[in-house]
């Protein structure tokens, strides 16, 4: 990867250029994508996620907005307080840092600030993931092996040995192919934490809230055995990592 910064227009973006050639705003206007062939799917979640094609390359372009009740006032205005404090910026380069540590995340591909005095809006582009279905489509079809479950917890566990703190880790972000290699996403406020502690823990109890929910909401094939399967595979590769990096 071979980050760089530039100013366009009224944006400052940063982009990975093995990947692009040429940057410029329109990478990442979602209405002119919109009206394009090249566009191959919408996302869900909050925000606009728009599943493009660029160049021979399949991205996923997102719009960052706002949730909760600070959506009242703003749907995509962030306050600005520094460029490398932006939410694109910061899960940008913790992408690049997780993706030259070889976890099994998407690759960034490029991020846009555009300021607008005290407040701000942001883009992220990041390659699309192959042949990939959420942990809860598969939850929805049909009950996961306890070797499935084991992976899930290992998967998270890597993650946790490598001081990196999910800010959201429920069912959706947790991604599996079609030969079962599982993958996180969506990494906003996101962290490279510098020592273990509670956020683990926490990590893992709002997993386990996000399953608790969709089975209470819809029909998905979880039981308290599946997270013990989880846990066992958690507790097993962090123990691995620990006597690794000692």
């Amino acid at each position: 990867m071979a980050r760089q910064i530039t100013a366009c227009g009224q944006s400052v973006i940063v982009y990975d250029d093995d990947l692009i050639s040429h940057i410029d705003e329109s990478l990442f206007d979602s209405a002119r994508w919109s009206q394009s062939a090249a566009v191959d799917g919408i996302g869900s979640g909050r925000g606009k996620v728009l599943f493009i094609e660029h160049e021979d390359q399949q991205w996923v372009l997102r719009h960052y907005c706002r949730g909760g009740m600070a959506r009242r006032l703003s749907t995509d205005k962030f306050l600005w307080m520094g460029l490398h404090q932006t939410r694109a910026f910061r899960e940008w380069a913790l992408l690049e840092h997780m993706y030259q540590a070889e976890l099994p995340v998407p690759r960034p591909v490029a991020a846009r600030v555009e300021r607008h005095g005290a407040v701000y809006t942001a883009d992220l582009i990041t390659e699309r993931l192959a042949d990939v279905t959420t942990l809860s489509e598969r939850l929805s079809g049909t009950a996961q092996s306890a070797a499935i479950w084991h992976s899930v917890g290992q998967l998270i566990a890597r993650f946790h040995a490598a001081g990196i703190c999910h800010a959201d880790l429920n069912a959706h972000n947790i991604q599996i192919d079609s030969n079962d290699r599982l993958y996180l996403l969506d990494f906003d406020r996101g962290r490279a934490m510098d020592t273990p502690g509670s956020w683990m823990q926490k990590n893992l109890d709002r997993l386990h809230r996000s399953l608790t929910k969709l089975l209470t909401q819809s029909v998905i094939h979880f039981s308290e055995s599946d997270w013990e399967n989880l846990l066992n595979g958690y507790r097993s590769a962090l123990t691995d990592a620990t006597r690794s990096n000692g």
